[in-house]
């Protein structure tokens, strides 16, 4: 900062010269020849920040070459935290900073929609779960580097432990096609379009409790090809092992990839006796009577608490088998059969297992091609049993007679609480009745519920 004094005329300098008394001072004197002239007119000394300050700004800048953090104080980690830019490298970040709001502004920056709730109200959890995800995603093998999964699992093995990847790409590219059409016609699609191998993954991420895989192409448009969504043997193989070697998984969801009964007798095989598993979600495939005979085999061989099997190709057959698996079991709580087709000879025999099954608490048989002699079993099972809360109905032919069967068996039934009978022509006299009994238990319960914490009060 350079500063000028005026200097006073050659007549003047007598009379320049400040007096050692402020008494004797003239204003006049110091108005004319004090005056400074600054270089720069906005300068300030207010505006200079401290050294501290200095430090901080230069800490946070070189974060990335020079990562200083817990060498601070507190109050100065905060400061350099929230200066820190959300692209550093994650080899930086990951294992360093802790702070839920720097991964918060890492979160939001990102992506627009960020329910934490979903993720144990941990920002950090989001932002690698969703990150591993995206590489899945977009994952194409043979083209894409494998490094980019591999460098990223010890930075994120401590933190994921949900997985939810709704698109698997095979190994094809868009100036392929017209020779994947050409391989199509040979029959030799298994050959190249192998999915990305998840064994390497899965099993090195200690803390994963739910895997939610869609072997399919999301947003395909002009370049849709049916290869693009096939599951292959060795894709099921690959992952079958995988999710074997995964004890901490306690969720498994393989959905909308056209599993058949080969493949789901593969999966089971490996999940048989699994320490952690208590719910799989099979729904969207193509399972027929000996994959569901194969799950029943699994129901008992596991302990698994909720079973999806909504929208497959089960006949009364596989009906059978879930059922008499269902009579000995002790742990199932919940069973998802909609959109099948077990017709009266399966809805009986899931009719007759729940005279004996004391823990099912939900089960949906809609859209099943049921009829009025399901309905007359089932009105034997609301009368005996005491445990299932909710049963699904809709869409099936019960009928008039159907639905007054129903109706008697729930005279004396106080458990049930959730009874869904649209479309199945029961009549609207006797779901009214119907719904009034479930009303009526709905309202003992939730009173129930309230006097419970009461009770321990007193």
């Amino acid at each position: 900062m350079l500063i000028r004094m005026q200097q006073p005329a050659a007549s003047d300098r007598s009379t320049a010269i400040p007096s050692l008394y402020p008494s004797q001072a003239s204003p006049t004197a110091d108005s004319k020849y004090k005056h400074c002239i600054a270089e720069d007119p906005e300068w300030s000394l207010v505006t200079v920040p401290c050294l501290t300050e200095l430090c901080l700004q230069h800490i946070a800048d070189h974060f990335e070459k020079n990562p200083i953090l817990d060498r601070l104080l507190p109050e100065h980690q905060r400061k350099v935290l929230d200066r820190l830019s959300t692209g550093l490298p994650l080899t930086v970040t990951a294992n360093l900073i802790s702070d839920e709001d720097y991964w918060k502004r890492c979160c939001t920056e990102r992506w627009q929609v960020c329910n934490i709730s979903n993720y144990g109200y941990s920002w950090k959890r989001m932002f690698f779960e969703r990150h591993l995800e995206n590489i899945l995603k977009h994952f194409i093998p043979n083209t894409t580097d494998p490094n980019q999964v591999l460098e990223v699992i010890p930075l994120c093995k401590d933190y994921v432990q949900k997985l939810e990847v709704d698109q698997l790409l095979p190994p094809v590219k868009v100036d392929q096609k017209e020779e994947m059409d050409d391989l199509s016609d040979m029959g030799l699609e298994e050959v190249s379009t192998h999915h990305y191998d998840l064994g390497v993954l899965i099993t090195a991420l200690p803390h994963l409790q739910e895997l939610h895989l869609s072997y399919g192409v999301k947003d395909c448009g002009m370049n849709f090809q049916w290869n693009l969504f096939n599951f292959t043997y060795q894709d099921c193989c690959n992952l079958a092992v995988a999710v074997k070697k995964c004890h901490s998984l306690k969720v498994f969801k393989l959905t909308h990839s056209t599993v058949d009964d080969d493949k789901t007798r593969l999966l089971v095989r490996n999940l048989l006796d699994h320490p952690c598993l208590v719910e799989l979600n099979l729904s969207h495939n193509l399972i027929k009577d000996k994959g569901a005979r194969a799950v029943g085999k699994l129901i008992n061989h596991s302990r698994l608490e909720t079973l999806n099997l909504y929208n497959n190709q089960i006949h009364h057959l596989g009906a059978q088998a879930l059922a008499q698996a269902l009579a000995k079991n002790s742990t199932l709580i919940s069973l998802n059969l909609r959109l099948n087709c077990v017709e009266d000879e399966g809805g009986k025999a899931i009719g007759r297992a729940l005279l004996t099954n004391t823990t099912l608490k939900s089960i949906h048989l809609g859209s099943n091609n049921l009829s009025g002699p399901t309905a007359i079993l089932f009105s034997q099972v609301l009368a005996k049993n005491t445990t299932l809360t909710s049963i699904n109905f809709s869409c099936n032919h019960l009928g008039l007679d159907g639905g007054k069967h129903l109706l008697d068996g729930l005279a004396e039934n106080k458990a049930l609480t959730e009874f869904d009978l649209r479309l199945t022509e029961v009549g609207q006299e006797t779901e009214f009745l119907i719904h009034q009994i479930v009303w009526s238990n709905q309202e003992a319960a939730r009173l129930g519920s309230l006097q419970q914490p009461l009770a321990k009060l007193l």
